[in-house]
């Protein structure tokens, strides 16, 4: 029985969802792929990491300005916890009063690469995705 390109691409996305979403046996070596995906799939995440993107470096009130609805102290959580995953540099300087700078790290340019591209599928799909709601919210008042 031949398998065909379509049949492998299928298989092999299979075989990469279950390394990710992991069967009973394996749940050791899956959980540090959730607890990533789970740490930088936050929306504030996102943001914060696509607007270092943007620039070079900022400085925390340059960042907080840039980001639409972050509160202080979320910004403050979310730097910290991108900073602990290798994602974020803090840079401090010794002036008066100190400066704080915050860039992207290589392996936040990695992420921002593969961020980009999501955002490119949005931007691509945007249409279908507001009909598709559009529909479900005309369903849903509908009471089917």
């Amino acid at each position: 029985m031949e398998v065909t390109n379509i049949e492998n691409q299928q298989l092999t996305i299979q075989k990469k969802i279950d390394k990710v979403l992991c069967n009973s046996a394996d749940v050791e070596s899956c959980c540090p792929i959730k607890d990533i995906l789970a740490r930088f799939g936050d929306k504030w995440s996102i943001y914060t990491i696509l607007t270092l993107g943007k620039q070079e470096k900022l400085r925390f009130n340059e960042l907080k300005s840039q980001i639409n609805g972050v509160s202080q102290r979320m910004l403050t959580v979310t730097l910290r916890s991108l900073e602990e995953d290798g994602l974020v540099s803090r840079e401090v300087y010794a002036e008066i009063p100190p400066r704080v700078e915050y860039s992207l790290t290589p392996l936040g340019q990695g992420l921002l690469l593969q961020l980009l591209q999501l955002a490119d599928w949005a931007k691509l799909n945007v249409d279908q995705i507001l009909e598709a709601r559009e529909r479900y919210g005309k369903k849903s008042t509908q009471g089917v």
